[in-house]
């Protein structure tokens, strides 16, 4: 089959790679009809995450056709119609139990790769480096899906093929930082980054009742598209001399009392810090320019939440200091997309959440690269480039 391998730092290529199979009896294989870009994706591409390996397949976020199932599938069948979270969980370890599938005790092959420097292993993630389980990734005609009862969801009529997409994990990752916020009636919540899951995350918020919504970046589409697909108000942080008091003034001097931090390791800013980050990142002397983390931090109302959606490695600078003083909650993991699924379900079929918007680009497979390119550079106000295997 065809399918969009990592080759080296910033490079890709669409190969021929080896049909996958079934290996254990609870697996499924999937026939990839959609399959997206991600801002992660970017940091292995860069070389800012290691553990990746020449051929190795890359994407996480798709949806499909199942085709094959292994003896012990029992609530899937060929022929379904199926969105599939981009973390894998078991349904059966004490973290699955809790809702918690990306921190699955279970299914990350790897866990002792990660463990000198997490601690305790997170679960696999499909085309994410080896030491979040090695498994090949969606960007491919067929992909092998773990635990298929679990991890392959019928999608509803009535849901679109390129609306059950991005549930697979921008929607859902939203979701789970607007959640974290615990919203109530009359709040505003600030969200820094408006991509994809910045963006789910401000419908999100919206959704669950925040009275006010602000997007912060600094490109003029994504700001327009905040503003006219959710209803947010925006902050283009490169005409403004600070975001913070920006964000104060605009709140009578108390802050946002959710922040939302959408950016990650790669993110972009101004001034002295944002200077600082480049230099030391580029020196290999830390991994993350982390910007609109400290921004989130400190803009914050007190006794506020900062949920961090945003991926990071080692951060420097870090504020503890302004958390601990304004009484802060500090919330984030990889997202759970399986305990959110069903409510997705329902707000997409209720109308609330149409995340088809999300795809500016059509491609097929066979332009994955150069689909990268533009989604990397932010050319043709490209927002998500999604590929047809």
């Amino acid at each position: 089959m065809r399918a969009l391998c990592w080759m080296g730092v910033n490079e890709l290529s669409v190969e021929t790679v080896d049909d996958p199979g079934l290996v254990n009896p609870h697996d499924v294989i999937v026939k990839v009809r959609l399959t997206t870009t991600c801002g992660s994706d970017l940091h292995f591409l860069g070389g800012y995450l290691p553990g990746m390996r020449e051929g190795d397949v890359i994407g996480h976020e798709f949806m499909g056709e199942i085709v094959e199932t292994g003896p012990e599938v029992t609530s899937v069948q060929v022929g379904d119609r199926v969105v599939v979270p981009s973390f894998i969980g078991c349904g059966k370890c004490p973290y699955c139990a809790d809702g918690l599938h990306a921190a699955c005790d279970t299914t990350n092959p790897n866990a002792a790769m990660q463990q000198p420097l997490l601690g305790y292993p997170t679960g696999g993630i499909y085309g994410y480096t080896h030491p979040f389980g090695g498994y090949q990734g969606s960007h491919a005609e067929y992909i092998r899906v773990p635990f298929g009862d679990v991890n392959c969801f019928r999608i509803p009529e009535g849901i679109g093929d390129e609306q059950a997409l991005f549930l697979s994990d921008a929607v859902p990752t939203g979701y789970m930082g607007a959640d974290f916020c615990d919203i109530s009636p009359g709040d505003t919540v600030a969200v820094w980054g408006a991509g994809a899951v910045g963006l789910m995350a401000a419908a999100s918020a919206k959704i669950m009742g925040a009275e006010r919504v602000i997007v912060i970046d600094r490109f003029r589409d994504r700001l327009d598209r905040a503003a006219t697909k959710v209803g947010t108000e925006t902050v283009d942080y490169t005409e403004v001399d600070s975001v913070y008091e920006t964000l104060r003034e605009s709140t009578g001097g108390r802050g946002p009392d959710a922040c939302i931090d959408a950016v990650g390791m790669e993110g972009h800013g101004t001034g002295v810090m944002q200077a600082y980050d480049k230099v030391k990142q580029a020196l290999r002397m830390e991994s993350d320019r982390a910007t609109s983390l400290r921004e989130a931090i400190l803009s914050c109302g007190k006794g506020g939440v900062v949920s961090v959606l945003g991926i990071y490695g080692v951060t420097d600078k870090f504020p503890m200091a302004v958390l601990t003083n304004k009484s802060l909650t500090l919330r984030t993991a990889q997202q759970h997309g399986q305990r959110y699924m069903p409510a997705l379900f329902e707000h997409v079929l209720g109308n609330r959440l149409d995340p088809s918007w999300l795809m500016t680009h059509d491609l097929p497979l066979t332009e994955a690269v150069r689909g990268y390119e533009m989604f990397e550079n932010k050319e043709d106000d490209c927002l998500r480039a999604v590929f047809r295997p």
